[in-house]
């Protein structure tokens, strides 16, 4: 194919596996290490010059996770691939992307210019946090949706009376997303937050009565707001509620949260590594859809058929 090369760091090699077998090319040579400091050292074990060299790493917590992505590129131009495209199944530091009180950084933009300040070419990414993040970028940019995964999942379940609800203004896009292709009503979540990773439920604006729920969102973090969220619903009435998100970072007690909270069950993609199992919690591999995002783009063809689940 077109010299492409696959290669992975190390915070989501089984979804890097499935990829390069997705894509039906072997996971390319790189060794990475860290000396006794903890600093991090890279070397590609094969020749990569005049590449087409695509390597697919998480920029998940913590912060070494982002820097061995940045050597990694800086490795890859320096050995002379022809073009670097760094595959992001989650892009970190992603909810600071605006000024929004003063003296705070604007690390979605930071991290932008450190990717091409490296030698990044061209970004391949999945539910952005904010969709706006990619204007930050002056290289190309494709934006991937997990939505026709998880939509298949729960159209193959056949749940009556379905309900997709958005936790804040924020997921109104993507909930209308998942309601129509459902065919579901839809419901939105008013809430603020005091702090960072602290929410407080204010008001449902729907009638969940006697519904069955979706809640969609693009990541959970401490499950705080979405175990909230759930027992507001079962407080308004709703019969089953379920969760679906795309990014399970899942830090802290927020597996814990989950179990001990009244969601029946809880879809997630392999976007970042679970540690963890859990009963409530299922899995989805979006494997094949970066497959098919990287042979496209090493093919140099459209990608666009792969963002039909955005357009409303």
């Amino acid at each position: 194919m077109n010299g492409l090369r696959v290669f992975s760091g190390r915070a989501n090699l089984p979804l890097a596996q499935g990829i390069a077998k997705a894509i039906g090319e072997p996971l390319g040579s790189v060794e990475i290490r860290n000396f006794n400091d903890g600093e991090i050292w890279v070397k590609y074990g094969e020749n990569i010059r005049g590449g087409d060299v695509f390597i697919i790493q998480p920029t998940v917590p913590p912060a070494e996770n982002l820097l061995e992505l940045l050597i990694l590129i800086d490795a890859a131009k320096r050995a002379s691939a022809s073009r670097v495209t760094a595959v992001i199944t989650y892009f970190g530091y992603a909810r600071q992307d605006r000024k929004d009180q003063p003296r705070v950084a604007l690390t979605a933009k930071l991290v932008a210019n450190l990717l091409t300040k490296a030698g990044a070419d061209r970004i391949i990414t999945m539910d952005l946090h904010a969709a706006q993040i990619q204007g930050f970028f002056d290289i190309p940019f494709d934006h991937l949706y997990s939505s026709p995964i998880i939509v298949r999942y729960f159209a193959k379940q056949h749940i009556p009376n379905l309900t997709v609800v958005a936790p804040d203004v924020g997921g109104v896009r993507m909930a209308r997303a998942y309601a129509k292709r459902l065919g579901a009503d839809l419901i939105l979540i008013d809430k603020r937050r005091p702090q960072p990773n602290v929410a407080e439920i204010m008001n449902i604006v729907g009638n969940a009565q006697g519904r069955n729920i979706v809640i969609v969102d693009d990541l959970i973090d401490t499950a705080g707001t979405f175990t909230n969220a759930v027992k507001a619903l079962k407080e308004a009435g709703a019969v089953h509620v379920y969760g679906a998100c795309t990014h399970a970072i899942f830090s802290g007690q927020a597996v814990e949260r989950i179990e001990g909270s009244e969601v029946e069950k809880i879809i997630v993609t392999d976007s970042v590594l679970q540690r963890r199992a859990s009963p409530k919690i299922q899995v989805l591999s979006v494997a094949e859809l970066f497959a098919e995002a990287i042979t496209r783009t090493n093919k140099n063809e459209s990608i666009s058929s792969l963002f039909d689940i955005e357009k409303n």
